[in-house]
């Protein structure tokens, strides 16, 4: 029996916002069969749920493409569609139609836009951080069929049908470079209308277009002083009539109760100063004024790429205490981005405030320095009716325990609850093995992950920063990818990369780029940009999102921003080859920097040649993959001179890397950069570096990334699960004895005495380090994706044993084609391997310190350090003697 399953259009299940004309459609395959490959596919697409009338049949497609297969015919704009699909396999058995699911799509052209950007505030007040106020009533006659509502905002905002909140996302419409790319969001509002006099509320607040950004250089304002919302509402009536009710002067404004909202400073709500029924029909608004006009171009707006943000999940008080300090604290047991949700009786002008803190310090006191700037304060006042609930509309605090200040009566935790958000990606990954300190530790990396990617990758979620650092967002996007379906996310943030890209080619730091050119000149960080590794996101996060997704589309749209890249380090570089000019930011944080800085040891000569040689080699196999000859020879030829001058630059002709540096000796084998016959000299030095750290990494963000690959591939696996597995520092795993729940900025934020690193730069929730992540599946777990057929369409499974201290160890993901899991066992001499393979995939699985023969049913060959098969889909056990090699 055969049955399509989990169908998805551009990543998502029945979307109602698709953004373009030829969306991609995804299925999975349910079937007993061992060995399972689709030979074909069929697919319809119709306005009416019995598809009497397909608006496009694809026919037998002889394919065994499950994965983002491209619409054959343009889909028009603001309609929904319903779909299902059908295949056969290569025995010639014919699955039965899936059921059926839908998609719509949205607004598709900027002309259908014919509403105004409106405002609740003049235009003067951008030192206000006051929200607003903004409603519409309109009439409905006769019976509805749909009602969607399309709206964005400069600014942030929540907007409600009848006084129901539309749509469960928050801090919306996100953020983005907002003066190329506003994001319009979509609303399925039906069940909203009535009969009669109807009502449409909107709250705003400055969010980060007009709000306080990068504080430590006094920004704001960045893209606008006035915050405005955009809206269309279309109703469809059964009859087929259809209306639109737009943003423009007829609307009216008032001040909200939010009366002060900043992302880093929190927000002040007033309960007082609400007005009941203001955003439904029938309310009486004489005393409001007419809105301000802001705009009426609307070119702007794009549809929504990417996803939205929700609140995922909550965490009740583990515990409610005094400092020794005095404060009144409630511990929720994990380090979030989001809010705390409160309930609270109490007369009219009582107060409640809320500070919000990750971490105590060495004696246990509530520990706010390293937040800089951010104030992270909650204040509320209430109204006095009853009992009133409360959570922040515009801002969001990065936090574990919040401090109460102010509370009306006695203070009971179960009345609060922290409440984390972050963007709506799907699980990918998941691991576990017997070491339970390296679990706690991908947890970690997982919370930290969620908790910065709130809409955009964020570098922390606590600070007066918050930022999209570029840098962060490439070294980690591998272990990102096996954590959390992230294909979707940086879709919609690699476009913003691209339009934020400098006129020759440089990426800046940050995206959205709010730093580039607005401090001192001799504030090299803010006034430049196209660090390497930095800068290289524009080529790696691309390839990576390929590898591990299977998709195309987001090389052939990122392609010109790779190519502008390469092309400007090509024409600053010393003979186009050694990148040897600019800022760099380099081994950042290392520990071999020097006294009181940030920059590591190794020179910058030679990380940014070692990642130009990176971004120019993923350059060169992307044009060859988009059938684009010239390009790739052109740029195979440059990789090519690229490494034969980091040759001659920096390895002596007796074979010795002048950079003493462990991270030096990193780059050059992670990325091919050492000469063959000096590879094995470079590797030794890289352990006798290692070993005058007492066999510890003394690496930052360049190097910590590859160090356990670059060991693993070049026969010191056993120094790798060393590596991983220390717990003192510096190390991975004495974050996790310190009680972490998060990851770290520094390898020693807390140090080992209980004293903290300096405030100036000290995040607790900083996933950077959690990079070496993707060694835990691939290498601990022995998963990945084989790099001819990406997205897991054949898969690697390559378990590699190398410490006693991990018995045993399973890994899952969940890829477009299904689950993948792997569990290996050592026990008693013998080692187990059991592995599910989906349907429509192979894989090739390497069993460790086995010899050929036949295992379990299945011939293997020998293979380097065991034995290796092809398996098709299906569910297998291995067990045999284990000899370690």
């Amino acid at each position: 029996m055969i049955n399509v399953i989990d169908l998805r259009v551009e990543y998502r299940t029945n979307p109602i916002d698709i953004f373009t004309a030829k969306p991609r459609f995804s299925w999975k395959i349910k079937t007993g069969k061992t060995g399972f490959k689709q030979a074909s596919y069929s697919l319809e697409a119709a306005k009416d749920n019995g598809f009497l009338s397909p608006v496009w049949k694809s026919g037998r497609v002889n394919s065994a493409e499950s994965h983002l297969v491209e619409s054959g015919v343009p889909f028009e704009s603001a309609s929904r569609y319903f779909w299902r699909v059908k295949i056969t396999d290569t025995e010639g058995e014919e699955s039965p139609w899936s059921k059926t699911a839908f998609f719509e799509t949205t607004l598709l052209s900027g002309s259908e836009w014919k509403a105004s950007f409106i405002s609740g505030e003049d235009g003067k007040s951008g030192s206000s951080s006051a929200g607003y106020l903004l409603r519409k009533e309109f009439s409905v006659q006769g019976r509805v069929k749909s009602a969607r509502l399309y709206a964005s905002a400069k600014g942030l905002y929540a907007v409600y049908v009848n006084g129901k909140k539309a749509g469960d996302e928050v801090l919306a419409p996100g953020w983005t470079e907002y003066k190329r790319r506003l994001l319009f969001q979509t609303y399925d509002v039906t069940s909203s209308i009535v009969k009669g006099v109807n009502a449409i509320g909107f709250m705003t607040g400055p969010g980060w277009y007009k709000g306080d950004l990068a504080s430590w250089v006094g920004k704001r304002n960045v893209f606008g002083k006035q915050t405005a919302v955009v809206a269309q509402l279309r109703i469809v009536y059964e009859d087929g009539k259809a209306e639109t009710v737009y943003s423009d002067k007829s609307w009216k404004r008032a001040r909200s109760p939010v009366t002060y909202s900043e992302i880093y400073h929190g927000e002040t709500y007033d309960a007082r100063l609400e007005q009941e029924g203001w955003n439904k029909g029938g309310f009486n608004d004489k005393k409001w004024q007419p809105v301000y006009i802001e705009s009426a171009d609307t070119g702007i707006l794009k549809p929504r790429d990417g996803l939205p943000v929700k609140e995922q999940e909550r965490f009740k008080p583990l515990a409610l205490f005094k400092t020794p300090g005095g404060d009144t604290v409630i511990d929720f047991g994990q380090n979030i981005s989001g809010w705390v949700r409160f309930r609270v009786k109490g007369k009219a002008g009582s107060k409640v405030k809320i500070r919000h803190a990750e971490t105590l310090d060495a004696d246990g006191n509530f520990y706010t320095a390293n937040l800089r700037r951010a104030k992270q304060i909650i204040e509320y006042t209430l109204k006095g009716k009853g009992e009133e609930t409360y959570s922040p509309f515009f801002t969001f605090q990065g936090f574990r325990y919040i401090a109460v200040d102010e509370w009306p009566g006695k203070i009971n935790k179960d009345n609060f609850e922290a409440l984390a958000i972050y963007s709506d990606m799907r699980q990918a990954g998941k691991f576990k093995c017997s070491y339970r300190k390296l679990n706690q530790f991908i947890k970690n990396v997982r919370w930290s992950m969620k908790d910065n990617f709130v809409d955009i990758p964020t570098d922390c979620p606590q600070r007066d920063e918050r930022l999209g650092w570029t840098g962060d967002a490439h070294i980690f996007l591998r272990s990102a990818s096996y954590l959390m379906e992230t294909a979707p996310f940086f879709r919609k943030w690699l476009r913003d990369v691209a339009v934020s890209q400098l006129p020759d080619g440089q990426v800046p730091h940050v995206v959205p780029d709010v730093l580039n050119g607005i401090a001192g000149a001799d504030d090299k960080i803010t006034q430049e940009a196209g660090a390497t590794a930095w800068a290289d996101v524009a080529a790696g996060a691309p390839w990576i999102i390929y590898t591990y997704f299977g998709d195309k589309k987001i090389l052939e749209e990122q392609y010109p921003s790779m190519k502008k890249w390469v092309d400007y380090i090509r024409g600053v570089a010393q003979d186009g080859t050694l990148f040897n000019v600019g800022f760099h930011f380099g081994d950042w944080v290392a520990l071999d920097a020097k006294e009181g800085s940030y920059f590591g040891a190794t020179p910058n000569d030679l990380s940014a040649t070692a990642f130009y040689a990176y971004s120019t080699d993923i350059l060169a196999k992307t044009a060859a993959l988009l059938g684009k000859k010239d390009d790739a020879e052109k740029y195979a030829k440059l990789r090519k001179d690229i490494e034969a001058a980091y040759q001659k630059e920096f390895f002596t002709p007796n074979g010795r890397l002048a950079a003493r540096t462990q991270t030096a000796h990193i780059l050059s084998l992670a990325f091919g950069l050492t000469p063959p016959a000096y590879k094995q000299r470079t590797v030794n030095t890289l352990v006798e570096l290692i070993a005058a750290q007492k066999n510890h990494l003394d690496t930052g963000f360049l190097g910590t990334p590859y160090a356990c690959h670059a060991l693993a591939e070049n026969g010191r696996l056993d120094l790798a699960y060393e590596l991983l597995l220390k717990e003192d520092f510096p190390s991975w795993l004495y974050q996790v004895t310190k009680g972490a729940t998060t990851v770290w900025e520094h390898w020693d934020g807390i140090k080992p005495d209980g004293t903290m690193w300096s405030p100036d730069m000290n995040s607790f929730n900083h996933y950077a380090y959690g990079a070496v992540s993707d060694f835990v599946f691939s290498r601990v777990g022995g998963l990945d994706t084989d790099r001819g057929k990406t997205g897991f369409r054949r898969i690697i499974l390559k378990p590699m044993p190398g410490s006693k201290e991990i018995s045993w160890a399973e890994t899952e993901y969940e890829s477009p084609y299904g689950l993948i899991s792997i569990r290996w066992e050592i026990k008693e001499g013998n080692m187990t391997v059991a592995v599910t393979v989906p349907p429509n995939t192979t894989a090739e699985l390497t069993l460790p310190g086995a010899g050929a023969g036949t295992i379990g049913a299945v011939n293997f060959k020998t293979a380097e350090g065991g034995a290796v098969a092809e398996l098709g889909s299906g569910s297998y056990s291995f067990t045999y003697k284990f000899i370690a090699k």
